[in-house]
């Protein structure tokens, strides 16, 4: 995807927020990273991934905490089960074992030690970020669509430069959970960014428009993060520090095409499940007539 506007620098950086301790999972998330929780037949952290090398990203950088060690092995490359499944004659599955590895030389790992919230996780990638653009995707989102979600945003981004965030609409009762969009000017699905506000009361919510877990950033976000000011629910909010650029930079909010599904959660995880078993080839007409016997 080329830039329409040569002076809009490439995003060729990715980071992956993944510290967090998944106790909404618990007892599955005592030992294994939540983000190695399966979707269908991939963990949500190689949905993500693949979201973002789609999208043309070429290094990736988890912010890690501890006992999150699986994860850097899952991208891995593994000898032993590659040479079994070869031998074996399972090329389908050797294809999908090394369609999960990471290029060499593209993930970087940094920790962030205490959990102070987003915006200190985001902090902690500064130095492998430097002086460019940058993705962020949440592996608790995942959205579903024939052209991913971080994708539909570098082409706005190539239109526009500055900051991108993708949002949807989501019911009044229910914009205290989320960082809530003030609406500028609309253009298709792009709209323009007044202002963010962090997880607002109904009745004091600008608008209905949500942000999700996918954020594309320029690096003076660092410069407003660096100052530690905490924000809603006493952390580092990333919100707060996006808000600062606003005005200063073109900021745009993308309503982007697809089915989105907060995994978080375990009814947003289970129907993530049951969506993308349903659309999967082998087994979507057995998954869709499962749902139907225990809906009936």
């Amino acid at each position: 995807m080329s830039n329409q506007n040569s002076n809009i620098k490439p995003v060729r950086k990715a980071v992956f927020p993944v510290a967090g301790l998944g106790t909404r999972f618990l007892p599955a998330t005592k030992a294994m990273p939540k983000e190695m929780l399966p979707i269908n037949d991939k963990p949500l952290i190689q949905h993500v991934f693949e979201e973002a090398r789609e999208a043309g990203i070429e290094e990736f950088i988890f912010v890690t905490g501890r006992g999150k060690e699986m994860l850097e092995e899952h991208f891995d490359f593994q000898p032993e089960l590659e040479q079994t499944l070869e031998a074996r004659g399972k090329h389908d599955m050797l294809a999908k074992v090394r369609d999960s590895e990471m290029p060499a030389g593209s993930l970087f790992l940094t920790r962030q030690p205490k959990p102070l919230g987003l915006g200190h996780a985001i902090w902690c990638a500064k130095k492998l970020v430097g002086d460019e653009p940058f993705a962020i995707l949440l592996p608790d989102d995942l959205v579903n669509y024939k052209q991913g979600c971080l994708s539909q945003m570098i082409d706005t981004y190539n239109n526009h430069g500055g900051n991108v965030i993708a949002v949807k609409d989501v019911p009044r009762e229910e914009t205290s959970k989320y960082g809530i969009v003030d609406i500028g000017i609309e253009d298709g699905n792009t709209v323009a960014v007044n202002g963010l506000v962090e997880k607002p009361k109904p009745a004091d919510a600008p608008s209905t428009l949500s942000v999700i877990g996918r954020y594309i950033l320029q690096p003076e976000v660092f410069d407003h993060l660096s100052a530690f000011e905490t924000g809603a629910g006493g952390e580092i909010q990333l919100t707060d520090a996006m808000a600062r650029l606003i005005g200063t930079q073109p900021f745009h909010g993308l309503r982007f095409a697809g089915d989105h599904f907060d995994c978080g959660g375990r009814l947003g995880f289970i129907e993530a499940n049951i969506a993308y078993g349903m659309s999967d080839s082998d087994i979507g007409a057995d998954v869709a007539e499962i749902v139907k016997k225990h809906a009936g």
